[in-house]
């Protein structure tokens, strides 16, 4: 369903770097893979034409308005400093996360997001900032168009679950406020450093490619009528599904395959058979976790996964030392200045009346460099010497640093493409600047959380 697919696009991303500065929608949460996109709003279509023809089981706007009219729906249920978080916001929160298959949706978790969504305006209302109307309505218009709909087809849908406008509205201002919050209080406080950056590229060149993977999988049936029956039974498998042996119990009792004799287990498959759109879902979790529940036509589908098994990619191996050589008399003399340097660049100080030609530092990689000196620097860390002594001359060795050739050769910045060049290879490395976003984007992010939890820890917060 293509709500739902409105949901994944925005549920498991994270803020990007320019985003945070100049976009102009909702980032409650943000960024996704492409092709998780499309395949959310693949599987998802089939219930927004569904639901937009009627054949939804949640109730409609009529028995929605009388349920408001009751005077305890707008009984307050907490306070966030001074204000009240209703049960009336909580039961439109509930289906709004509902109608978009959202996780999370449980009633204390809806509380705990509404009083944050507070602690957030709070927070923007102290800076003086605040949302303009074309803010909002790029917000709200964004966030429809993530599902492939108007604005007012957005709303059309939400009214005929019984869903306020006003309802969708809160939940995308809240986002706004926070991202200006963020952008005016917290990014200039954050910076990426070239180490930061050295430091991710060679995690992601030393990560393994995964290229077969082990799955268990669950499907549930969810016949027109029982959808919502169907997702509240995935959402309590996910939850309690902590270990193999508590996801295979709970196939054998509900997976409608006949694989749930064996628990729901799948041999291990090459990561390619499986459909390019699954992959990147799949991709995103570690062994031992649930997948979020996958809604196709009548049924919804969980894959455990159990292992992976992957290949390092071509040149991953391979590296580039920086080291210096100086010839000097004696061993004695090589050991003083190997007691006295702990950098190169000390060494290159120390060094100084040294004759030129008897110092040498270069750069190469492992088959460039003379056998006997190789072997040597293969055994040092960075900043760490050893001797060579050759009878009547000696030679100081000192590794400056050592880096993975494909580290060495990344590109500073992305490299523009038309049409007509031929797509990135799979395994590429990112370019420099792409992951300089990255460890921006997680930083960012990390920022806000802890910003938000010294929120909530100065908060007054009680119920009545």
């Amino acid at each position: 369903m293509i709500l739902a697919s409105v949901w994944a696009d925005l549920a498991s991303s994270s803020p990007d770097r320019e985003r945070w500065r100049v976009a102009p929608a909702c980032d409650k949460v943000r960024q996704n893979h492409a092709a998780r996109k499309l395949m959310q709003r693949i599987l998802l279509g089939a219930a927004v034409a569904a639901m937009l023809a009627g054949t939804g089981i949640v109730p409609g706007p009529f028995v929605h308005q009388a349920q408001a009219q009751s005077s305890n729906l707008f009984q307050p249920l907490v306070y966030v400093n001074d204000s009240a978080v209703t049960r009336y916001e909580v039961e439109q929160r509930i289906r709004f996360l509902q109608m978009l298959r959202a996780p999370d949706s449980d009633r204390a978790s809806i509380e705990k997001a509404l009083i944050d969504d507070r602690l957030r305006s709070f927070a923007a209302k102290q800076a003086g900032i605040s949302a303009s109307d074309e803010q909002i309505n790029a917000g709200l218009e964004e966030f429809a168009s993530r599902g492939g709909m108007s604005l007012d087809q957005f709303v059309g849908v939400l009214g005929q679950n019984g869903i306020d406008r006003q309802t969708f509205e809160d939940f995308v201002v809240s986002g706004i406020l926070w991202r200006e919050f963020v952008r005016a209080r917290l990014v200039g406080q954050v910076a990426v450093s070239d180490a930061e950056v050295d430091q991710e590229l060679k995690g992601i060149i030393e990560t393994p490619e995964i290229t077969h993977v082990s799955l268990s999988e669950l499907i549930i049936p969810a016949p027109p009528g029982q959808e919502a029956q169907a997702k509240a039974l995935a959402d309590r498998i996910i939850s309690g599904s902590q270990s193999e042996a508590e996801f295979a119990a709970f196939a054998r009792q509900y997976s409608a395959t006949p694989s749930s004799a064996n628990g729901g287990r799948l041999p291990m498959m090459p990561l390619a058979n499986l459909p390019p759109s699954l992959r990147p879902i799949l991709l995103q979790l570690q062994p031992g976790q649930v997948s979020q529940a996958l809604e196709v036509q009548g049924a919804i589908v969980l894959f455990f996964l159990r292992d992976t098994r992957g290949t390092l990619r071509p040149g991953a191996t391979a590296q580039q030392l920086d080291y210096m050589r100086v010839r000097l008399a004696t061993a004695q003399e090589a050991a003083n200045f190997a007691a006295q340097a702990h950098t190169c660049a000390e060494l290159e100080a120390l060094t100084s009346s040294v004759p030129a030609n008897q110092i040498t530092r270069q750069t190469a990689s492992q088959g460039q460099i003379p056998q006997g000196e190789a072997i040597r620097l293969a055994s040092l860390d960075d900043n760490e010497t050893t001797v060579i002594n050759y009878g009547g001359s000696v030679d100081l060795l000192m590794l400056c640093k050592r880096t993975p050739s494909l580290l060495a050769n990344a590109p500073e910045a992305p490299v523009a493409t038309s049409k007509d060049d031929p797509a990135k290879p799979a395994d590429a490395i990112p370019a420099r600047e792409e992951v300089r976003d990255r460890v921006f984007n997680r930083k960012i992010a990390a920022a806000a959380d802890n910003y938000l939890a010294e929120l909530r820890a100065n908060a007054i917060i009680r119920r009545p």
